[in-house]
């Protein structure tokens, strides 16, 4: 029998690591910004096209490479960064394995344009399949030039699992905006289509921030600084008007790396405890420094999932920070030990104390169960007491008094009579504590949470107008404009089509601007500005735990906003619902 087990190809090689590193256009975008950041970079441009499918191309005036250093740089786990095993723990760049530009080749056409400062000439190398086709002398500017050209050419089946144009750009605009937030200091553009989406000159962190995530941020940031021995924080944290109902505009960043950490989250969310509703979820921006020796970043291909050496300490120090910060800027409540002017005016302060009142005041109780030991918890027996006796809970009503038991079933009645409605099949309802619809059944009583049922009566509604028919649109004589920031622009291209098929006609109107023409015929006007932002929102951050299509993302989002919520007063109509 022949032997069995053969090496595998470098390409096809290549190729199986790729899978772990490049998922989609936007795993090569953060690959490549990333490299060019750790080349020193002052200016960075990132060029898009047809989504990252047919271009992604990242320009930047950095160190550039020598001719060896770029042949050598698209061989796997090559890298500038590790020389010996103890480099591994003292990582401060933000590339370190060699596998980016490998797995890149190994599954695109691959343009590289590279110089350095002291060289004549730059080297122009062309890789296809993890074979170089063409290397040669070219002149260049100081940096380099990275294209990378129908990505998944050659792997036909990964390219039929890209999503739409308008997803794939939102995943590429996320990836963008981590590492420009990252980065403040350093100059990022982004162009998609040769429509510029993003110009964000160098500058303070703060102004990063307003730049990415819009300017209603501007005034609503409190700074967040605590330096130890063991780590420093820095950045911002949005004041509690600023919270929203999803997990929106959150950022953790571990020596300028992005991270995602549902332990810290939590630990940010605990600061916030009863400043913000529990369904609420706050803005942060929040940079932890600390030495890399304490935090290993190799446990994950894309980098985003760490491991600290002790957590715990970093979810104290992030939590009393955020807490501090809040403190000081006032935003906490706090105690007003000044004395009001008013209070000097009372008789109580203003006539003298004397012996005949201080002798009543020291008799007193009170007096007592401050000076006197084991009397903290001793209540005075008195006849005036208007409590009933404990065993008057357990007695018949036939023994209460009569009049107390009519007086009661008066009350009773009054308060219940009032919430009673009447369907169209005279079946009596009642609403309860505004949020629950009681109806008589064959058995006794069915209990129904209003805002659940509501919900699933729109959702049965929508489900069908996306199957058959459009929902009937009412327009708007006066249109609302929305103005979005580029990333809430990219999602609401990825929309807008299905929104129109369920109600809502929104139109572009110049850059990252759209006009609401119209609304669904049966949704109360007014207010659509803050519906679609809020829509925007809960579909960007819709939970990944189950895997919806895109237009039941969007009718779920769409369900919350419509619904009528808990705590309202329900009319005959809409109790029958």
């Amino acid at each position: 029998m022949p032997d069995k087990i053969t090496l595998l190809p470098d390409n096809i090689a290549n190729q199986i690591a790729a899978g772990e590193v490049i998922q989609r256009p936007a795993s090569a975008v953060k690959e490549l910004l990333e490299n060019a950041v750790d080349a020193g970079a002052t200016e960075i441009k990132l060029l898009i096209n047809d989504a990252g499918k047919a271009l992604i191309q990242v320009i930047d005036n950095g160190s550039g490479m020598s001719e060896t250093d770029a042949r050598m740089s698209f061989e796997r786990h090559a890298t500038s960064k590790i020389k010996s095993i103890d480099d591994l723990f003292h990582i401060r760049t933000m590339g370190f394995r060699g596998e980016a530009l490998a797995s890149i080749a190994a599954v695109a056409q691959v343009e590289l344009k590279t110089k350095r400062e002291e060289d004549e000439t730059g080297v122009y190398i062309e890789v296809e399949n993890s074979i170089v086709q063409k290397q040669e002398p070219i002149a260049a500017p100081v940096g380099t030039s990275i294209a990378m050209k129908n990505l998944f050419f050659n792997v036909p089946a990964r390219r039929n699992f890209l999503k739409s144009n308008a997803a794939e750009m939102r995943h590429i605009v996320d990836e963008f905006t981590r590492v420009a937030m990252s980065f403040p200091q350093i100059l990022f553009t982004l162009t998609a289509n040769n429509q510029q989406i993003f110009h964000l000159e160098a500058g303070s962190l703060k102004q990063r921030i307003v730049q990415l995530l819009g300017n209603n941020y501007n005034a609503k940031l409190v700074t967040v600084k605590e330096d130890t021995d063991y780590m420093n924080i820095y950045g911002f944290v949005g004041k509690p008007e600023t919270a929203k109902k999803t997990r929106g505009d959150q950022y953790f960043f571990v020596n300028n790396r992005f991270i995602k950490s549902a332990y810290l989250n939590h630990a940010v969310m605990s600061a916030y405890q009863e400043m913000i509703p529990k369904d609420s979820f706050p803005a942060y921006v929040l940079f932890i420094d600390l030495d890399p020796a304490v935090v290993d970043v190799n446990v994950h291909p894309t980098k985003q999932e760490i491991k600290f050496e002790d957590e715990k300490i970093i979810y104290a120090f992030v939590q009393a920070a955020v807490k501090h910060a809040l403190a000081q800027f006032s935003v906490t409540p706090t105690l007003d030990f000044e004395l009001d002017a008013s209070i000097q005016q009372l008789s109580s302060i203003s006539q003298p104390f004397t012996d005949e009142k201080k002798s009543a005041a020291a008799s007193g109780s009170i007096f007592k169960g401050f000076t006197q030991k084991h009397q903290a918890h001793f209540i005075e027996k008195s006849d005036r007491s208007e409590l009933k006796h404990w065993k008057s809970f357990y007695e018949s009503p036939e023994i209460g008094d009569q009049k107390s038991e009519e007086s009661s079933k008066s009350t009773d009645s009054s308060q219940t009579s009032d919430f009673r409605l009447l369907t169209s099949d005279h079946e009596e309802l009642t609403q309860l504590l505004n949020t629950y619809i009681i109806t008589p059944s064959p058995n006794g009583f069915l209990l129904m949470h209003q805002q659940a049922a509501h919900e699933r009566v729109l959702y049965e509604q929508l489900k069908k107008a996306s199957k058959d028919k459009p929902i009937a649109v009412q327009r708007s004589m006066f249109p609302s404009t929305l103005e979005l920031t580029p990333a809430d622009a990219a999602v609401m291209e990825e929309i807008i089509t299905d929104l129109q098929q369920l109600g809502y006609l929104i139109e572009p109107f110049g850059k990252n601007s759209y006009v609401i023409q119209g609304t669904p015929a049966d949704v109360t006007q007014g207010n659509e500005k803050h519906t679609i932002d809020i829509l925007l929102e809960q579909y960007k951050h819709f939970s990944n735990e189950v895997k919806f299509s895109k237009r039941e993302k969007l009718i779920r989002s769409l369900i919350r906003q419509q619904a009528i919520k808990t705590g309202t007063r329900l009319t005959e109509k809409k109790c029958g619902i």
